[in-house]
């Protein structure tokens, strides 16, 4: 070995963070296999390599015995204290045993091994800085597209993203500039290997996180999220200073902040709703647009029965159960929905305390065009 290759582990150590201890150590050990395989020797060992200049010995193991079995593991007290007269039974002498080629196998075994402790670390840095950002969103780049996956440069790694994350109504070409939520981050043999989405839940959160300053310093709270994505979603949001109007805050100055998260997701239609720890509350206001005459509540089933005008039963339940069901996964309520006339034929509405006036009920969702069965 080189005394320019311990300078460059020293490099090493500096830009990578590798520690020069590690490599020696890891090299003494290659060194170790390759001399037994090189040089067909099946003894005890050990490497020492001298820091100051580079160069390098072998020496064999062996341990004092009175009788001698195994020549190559084993050396007899009268011929260890040839060597040394203090040498005692079951002392260890050390013999060098260097092959006069061993200096090419050495230099040639020592790149392979910092070439691959390089590698490893490298993929540990990505790996320890992606694990890091699990559930979080970041900006990448399509590079190639298969039958099973799009490859997406985020920098450093290229990540997978699978058919069932990408979202129906997009179409991805190389070079296009996309946001991507990392679902998991695997360490694998190969490196880290990071899966991304553009369907799930959590991308609208954070994308809100980006647009909104509010919910970015937890002024305004995403209390939960329901997505259908590249069709519809919901979120529901809630402050807890009274000056502050949660769901103004989402939409923004003319509409501007949700317009920015619905042109990212090429459309997506986005209902923004006030969140209530009260069910009758909240569930009202999740069937936005909807108007809402009356929700009984059975806390046992968690369960609501909302009754609506005959006119809004439509847009209540929405295209194919599509509002009725984003309603559900936004309040984790069940939400059987009747028409004023249905719930006065089964004898429901009006009940006989008063009706609740839902004041706050909010038609809250944004550029919306009304649904039809």
């Amino acid at each position: 070995m080189s005394s320019e290759l311990l300078d460059a582990l020293t490099i090493l150590e500096r830009e990578k963070g590798i520690s020069r201890a590690i490599l020696i150590e890891a090299i003494e050990a290659a060194l170790v296999s390759a001399y037994r395989r090189n040089f067909n020797q099946a003894q005890n060992v050990r490497i020492d390599i001298n820091l100051q200049t580079g160069s390098m010995r072998v020496f064999a193991r062996k341990e004092v015995v009175d009788q001698v079995f195994d020549p190559r593991l084993e050396i007899s007290l009268e011929d260890a204290r040839q060597i040394n007269p203090n040498y005692q039974v079951e002392d260890v002498v050390e013999i060098e045993v260097t092959p006069k080629d061993f200096g090419r196998i050495a230099a040639q075994t020592a790149k392979q091994v910092v070439t691959q402790r390089v590698r490893e670390a490298e993929r540990g840095i990505i790996y320890s800085e992606f694990i890091d950002r699990e559930e979080d969103i970041m900006t990448g780049i399509v590079q190639r597209l298969d039958s099973k996956f799009i490859y997406v440069s985020l920098g450093k790694i290229e990540a997978l993203l699978p058919v069932n994350e990408q979202m129906p109504n997009e179409r991805y070409k190389p070079h296009d500039r996309i946001k991507v939520f990392l679902t998991k981050v695997e360490k694998t043999t190969k490196g880290p290997q990071i899966f991304v989405s553009r369907t799930h839940p959590g991308l609208l959160k954070r994308l809100f996180e980006i647009e909104v300053p509010e919910i970015y310093d937890g002024t305004v709270e995403i209390k939960s999220v329901a997505r259908e994505a590249g069709d519809r979603s919901k979120i529901s949001v809630h402050s807890d200073n009274q000056e502050v109007d949660p769901v103004g805050s989402c939409v923004g100055p003319k509409g501007a902040r949700v317009q920015a998260v619905v042109n990212e997701l090429k459309g997506e239609k986005i209902d923004i709703v006030k969140w209530s720890d009260d069910p009758v509350v909240f569930v009202a206001n999740s069937l936005s647009p909807s108007k809402v005459l009356d929700v009984m509540v059975s806390e046992n089933e968690k369960a609501t029965t909302v009754v609506v005008p005959d006119y809004q039963l439509s847009l209540a339940i929405g295209k194919r159960g599509q509002n009725a069901r984003l309603a559900a996964k936004l309040t984790g309520w069940k939400i059987d929905i009747k028409s004023e006339t249905e719930a006065r034929e089964m004898g429901i509405y009006p009940r006989e305390e008063p009706i609740r006036l839902f004041d706050d009920q909010l038609d809250t969702d944004f550029d919306f065009e009304e649904d039809i069965d």
